[in-house]
């Protein structure tokens, strides 16, 4: 069962992955899907504050993979955009099954590409309002769905509530 979450400003897209970061372990895989400037990358941001990685979560649009180390005895991110990949096998090139274990992969643009890689994960689709629904552009809602036993006995509802004093 899908979550949905929404989220006015890009902070709260953040501020929504680091609550998702509180729930993530090594050998966690998260799927990110959305539109172009939907707020992927910014959500994986908040995961790698959550986390307690080194350097500054950029997209790696570019570079396809980028590997943050923990700062704070955890597991490492691994950042990946699966927008210019062919499809599984060039997926499957990367070799991200040799720190699957070790680390949390998150994978954007992920959808119908990154499933494969792990029978437990959380997918997450942002998605922007079109139209005049929010002029300045920066409302998403999210839906957190969590596949596999991994995610069986997690209360997302809860867990991706924001504080109350937040």
């Amino acid at each position: 069962m899908s979550t949905l979450v929404r989220a006015v400003t890009a902070e709260d897209t953040r501020a929504l992955g680091e609550r998702v970061a509180g729930l993530l372990r090594a050998g966690d895989l998260v799927v990110l899907s959305g539109d172009l400037g939907a707020g992927k990358t910014t959500f994986t941001q908040g995961i790698g504050s959550g986390l307690g990685v080194r350097g500054s979560v950029t997209s790696p649009t570019f570079v396809i993979s980028r590997v943050h180390p923990s700062l704070v005895d955890g597991p490492a991110l691994v950042h990946v955009d699966a927008y210019r990949l062919g499809g599984l096998a060039e997926l499957d090139d990367l070799d991200l099954d040799t720190s699957l274990a070790e680390a949390v992969t998150v994978v954007e643009w992920g959808s119908g590409v990154a499933e494969a890689l792990a029978e437990d994960r959380l997918e997450v689709e942002i998605l922007r309002p079109h139209g005049d629904a929010d002029p300045q552009g920066e409302t998403r809602t999210l839906r957190v769905t969590p596949v596999g036993v991994r995610w069986s006995e997690v209360d997302l509802e809860r867990a991706l509530r924001p504080a109350p004093d937040a």
